[in-house]
C-alpha cells in the first residue's frame, strides 16, 4: 500500500506545494510554507465517511422575489456601510490595524442593538470576558444585555449559539483565533481559518443570524488569512484610520446586499466612537485660505459627496533626482499628472522637490482628483492662493484632456452646501447638470476641456501669497 504523502501550504496564500520551500513563488514570502497531513484539510474528515448525495429541488429564475429585510444597528454609518442594515443570514468580515478602533465599534453596535430587545452575541478570541465588561464600562455600555464569552471552539459557539432564542447578532473577534475539528492544524493556519469561517458562514445561513468576523491585517494592510475567505463571506469592510487623526473611516470594499465603495466616518472620543454626519466640515476645518498649493476637491465615496483639501509644496531641489512624496493619493497617478503638467502644459516641475497630501488624513482612490491635485501643483509653483469658495474636480488624460466625471450634481450640491459658489469642472460636467435641474442655484461653473485651459485659470484667479517667490 502507498504511503500517503503530505503537502505544505503557504499560510499567507494558501499555496500548496509538494514540498518544503524557502519562498512561496505564488505570493513571494518568506518561511510561510507549514506542513499538513494528508488527513488535515478541509473536508478531510466528511470524505472518510462519505456518504451518497441527496437529490434536492431546483428552482427558475422567474418568481416573486421580496427584499431582504435589514436590521439597523442604531449607529447610522455602520447601517450606510452595510446598505441600511445587516441581513439576516449574511456574514460581514472586517478588518483594521491593530488597535484602530474594531472592537469598540462593534461592542458599541452590539449594544445598541440589544438594547431594542434582540439577541446578541459577542465572543472573543483574544480578550477575556473581563477585559471586554471593562470596555464596556468605559464605553457607558455595562447595563446593555450583551451576552458575552470567550471561546475559541467553532464547535461549541455554534452548538452554544442553537441553544434558546435565533441570535440577531454574533460578533467573532477574531477569526484567526478561532479553530475547528475537521481541520488538523494549529489555530491560525490557513486550514483552520477557512475552515472556521466555513461552519459560521454554514450557521449563518441555515439559523438567520447575522455574523460580523473580525480579521487581523498584514503589514501591507491586506486582510491576513487566505482570499477565498473574502470570496466566501458577503461583505467585506476595512476600518482605517491614522493614530495622529481623532477620525476613522469605516470603507465597503464588497457588498452583496447593497452599494460598494462606501464610507462610514466615526470620529473617536474618550467615550468611544461617534458619528460623523458632516465629513466634509471635518475634512475641511482647520483650512488656511492664504496659502499657496491648497486645492478642495469635490469627491465621492460611494453614493456620499466628500469635499477634502489637497495640498501640495514643489520646491526646487538640490538632489540630482527630485523627491515626490505623496500622501492620501496613488504616488504613480502624481507621476503621470507631472507629466502631462510638462508635455502639454509646459510647466516645469522636472527640478522640483514636490510632495502631495491630502489634508485630514484621508484616503483618495478616484481618478476625479486629478484636476484638484493639478491646481493645487500650479499654485504651490507660482506661489498664486487659490479662491477659497471654489472647488475642483476631474479627470485628466495623458493627451492633456480634461474629461468629465460621474455625479457632477452631488458634487456640486455639497460644495453649495459648505458656502462654496465657484467650480472648475470639464467642460460637460456643466451642461450634463443643468438640463437635469441638479446644478445648485447661484454656484458657478468654469467648464474647461484641457488642462491648458486649467493653468490659466488658475494664474487669473490666483492671488500672490505674501510670502510667494518672485521667480520660478
Amino acid at each position: 500500500m502507498a504511503k500517503a504523502r503530505s503537502n505544505f501550504i503557504c499560510q499567507s496564500c494558501g499555496a500548496v506545494s509538494p514540498r518544503w520551500q524557502g519562498k512561496c513563488e505564488a505570493c513571494g514570502e518568506w518561511n510561510s510554507f507549514v506542513e499538513e497531513a494528508p488527513t488535515s484539510g478541509i473536508g478531510a474528515a466528511a470524505a472518510r465517511g462519505a456518504k451518497k448525495g441527496r437529490i434536492f429541488a431546483l428552482e427558475g429564475l422567474s418568481g416573486e422575489s421580496k427584499p431582504a429585510p435589514r436590521v439597523l444597528s442604531g449607529l447610522a454609518e455602520l447601517d450606510r456601510v452595510t446598505g441600511g442594515g445587516f441581513v439576516p443570514g449574511s456574514v460581514l468580515l472586517i478588518g483594521g490595524e491593530p488597535g484602530i478602533g474594531k472592537s469598540t465599534l462593534l461592542i458599541q453596535a452590539c449594544a445598541m442593538l440589544a438594547r431594542k430587545g434582540e439577541r446578541v452575541v459577542y465572543i472573543s478570541g483574544e480578550e477575556a470576558a473581563a477585559q471586554v465588561r471593562l470596555r464596556a464600562e468605559r464605553l457607558g455600555l455595562a447595563d446593555a444585555p450583551v451576552e458575552l464569552a470567550a471561546e475559541t471552539s467553532v464547535e461549541d459557539i455554534i452548538a452554544t449559539l442553537s441553544a434558546g432564542r435565533r441570535p440577531a447578532l454574533v460578533v467573532i473577534d477574531s477569526i484567526q483565533t478561532m479553530w475547528t475539528d475537521t481541520a488538523d492544524a494549529t489555530a491560525g493556519t490557513v486550514t483552520q481559518v477557512r475552515g472556521a469561517a466555513q461552519a459560521l458562514i454554514r450557521f449563518a445561513k441555515l439559523s438567520g443570524a447575522c455574523v460580523i468576523l473580525v480579521g487581523h491585517v498584514t503589514k501591507d494592510g491586506q486582510i491576513a488569512g487566505p482570499r477565498v475567505v473574502e470570496h466566501m463571506v458577503d461583505a467585506v469592510a476595512s476600518f482605517e484610520g491614522d493614530g495622529s487623526h481623532h477620525f476613522r473611516i469605516l470603507r465597503n470594499v464588497k457588498n452583496r446586499f447593497g452599494p460598494t465603495d462606501e464610507i462610514g466616518v466615526f470620529e473617536m472620543t474618550g467615550g468611544g466612537l461617534t458619528e460623523v454626519a458632516n465629513p466634509s466640515a471635518l475634512f475641511l476645518a482647520g483650512r488656511d485660505g492664504s496659502a499657496a498649493g491648497a486645492a478642495v476637491f469635490a469627491g465621492m465615496e460611494g453614493t456620499r459627496p466628500v469635499l477634502v483639501e489637497i495640498q501640495a509644496l514643489v520646491a526646487p531641489s538640490a538632489l540630482g533626482t527630485p523627491r515626490r512624496a505623496v500622501v492620501g493619493w496613488d504616488p504613480s497617478r502624481l507621476s503621470m499628472l507631472v507629466a502631462v503638467l510638462e508635455a502639454h502644459g509646459r510647466v516645469k516641475l522636472g527640478q522640483h522637490d514636490i510632495y502631495l497630501n491630502v489634508a485630514g488624513g484621508m484616503k483618495i482612490a478616484e481618478p476625479a482628483a486629478d484636476l484638484a491635485a493639478a491646481a493645487a501643483l500650479v499654485s504651490s509653483l507660482v506661489g498664486a492662493v487659490l479662491p477659497q469658495d471654489m472647488v475642483f474636480f476631474g479627470e485628466v488624460g495623458l493627451s492633456g484632456a480634461v474629461r468629465p466625471v460621474p455625479h457632477a450634481g452631488l458634487r456640486l450640491k455639497e460644495a453649495s452646501k459648505l458656502g462654496f459658489s465657484r467650480a472648475v469642472a470639464p467642460q460637460g460636467a456643466d451642461g450634463r447638470a443643468s438640463a437635469k435641474g441638479e446644478t445648485p442655484k447661484g454656484m458657478g461653473m468654469n467648464a474647461i476641456r484641457h488642462i491648458g485651459e486649467a493653468i490659466a485659470e488658475i494664474a487669473a484667479l490666483g492671488r500672490k501669497a505674501p510670502n510667494a517667490p518672485t521667480d520660478r
